[in-house]
């Protein structure tokens, strides 16, 4: 009777197991889903603060800038209250969130235009240069690192490590706004090849020496770091008996190591991609490419801080977005980001 009653509760459990297995699986999504919401709930919250305070910190008085420097003290003053400046901060702060709540930017006194309007006539060049970098980037980086992690694996060919590990740490060390410095005196002074600067008849080519100025140390450093996890993964056990079928060394590692290389590749691309963001600022400048960046940079100069606060806050946003991409990626890469088990 307890045998038969085990069995029937074995054949009753047993079906189970993978029902329960995708009841985890969901379980673990939906809670890896509210943790990263929450997280970027809360990079939000913190970008619209920031946003609203850096205001006072811009050197000089937006409403001296906003009526012109042949203004009265009466015009300043009547800007002034337009502005709403001379309200209370809290008051203030209360309809800035409004205002965004409803989308509004504000306006930009220095173009002459909603601030929603300049950001989404500027996005797409920012957007552009960025993922043609990341591109780049995934593109060259990850078989470099892979072909001299394979190359030197266990001791081997150590000049060639040697070389590999000085260049990478000295040009990665290299500032954006001076490797596109470097880029245009190359390629645009000395070898006339490529346009110095942003030209509207040439916008594809315009792209691609700041595109080079921002991927250059990132293919180094994520170079640096696929190297090394491809040499530690090819001494794992199961990639020696892949090596014992004779399939050759770079086809073993782009076959069987590259999917353990997947992780780290990603988490780094993503952290890589929202710098990428911050980089673009003095890229944009020495290239004059009419991204955010040299909005930003436009906007502080001229104090427009509507115009400063909507370009930072959309790059905000952007960022706390592109992370959450990547860790979605990460957790259908790997099951253990999100807090599920294996099988």
């Amino acid at each position: 009777m307890t045998a038969t009653t085990g069995q029937q509760t074995g054949r009753t459990t047993e079906p189970d197991r993978p029902r329960a297995r995708r009841a985890r699986g969901g379980s673990s999504w939906t809670s890896f889903a509210l943790r990263r919401l929450g997280g970027l709930v809360g990079v939000v919250v913190v970008a619209v603060v920031v946003t609203f305070v850096i205001v006072p910190l811009i050197p000089g008085d937006p409403a001296v800038s906003a009526a012109g420097p042949d203004a009265t003290v009466d015009q300043i003053a009547r800007v002034r209250a337009e502005l709403g400046l001379d309200r209370p901060m809290l008051e203030r702060f209360l309809d800035y969130v409004g205002g965004l709540l409803q989308g509004d930017l504000g306006h930009s006194f220095s173009l002459n235009a909603p601030v929603s309007e300049v950001v989404l006539r500027r996005l797409p060049f920012t957007a552009g240069l960025a993922f043609l970098a990341l591109l780049v980037v995934l593109a060259v980086a990850v078989p470099l690192g892979m072909a001299v992690g394979a190359l030197t694996r266990g001791g081997r060919r150590r000049r060639l490590d040697s070389a590999f590990g000085y260049t990478t740490a000295f040009v990665a060390a290299i500032p954006p706004y001076v490797m596109a410095t470097l880029l245009v005196l190359l390629f645009a002074v000395t070898l006339q090849v490529l346009p110095p600067a942003y030209t509207r008849s040439q916008p594809g080519l315009s792209m691609l020496l700041p595109a080079l100025a921002l991927s250059i140390p990132s293919i180094c450093l994520i170079a640096r770091v696929v190297r090394r996890e491809t040499a530690v993964v090819l001494e794992q056990d199961y990639l020696r008996t892949a090596r014992g079928w004779r399939l050759g060394t770079l086809r073993t590692a782009a076959r069987y190591a590259l999917p353990n290389l997947l992780t780290s590749t990603l988490t780094l691309s993503g952290i890589i991609l929202v710098g990428m963001l911050g980089g673009a600022i003095s890229v944009e400048t020495v290239f004059g490419w009419p991204g955010l960046g040299l909005g930003v940079v436009n906007a502080v100069a001229t104090k427009d801080y509507p115009l400063v606060q909507g370009i930072v806050l959309v790059l905000a946003v952007l960022s706390a977005l592109m992370t959450m991409l990547v860790d979605v990626l990460l957790g259908i890469v790997d099951p253990r980001v999100r807090g599920g088990q294996h099988g």
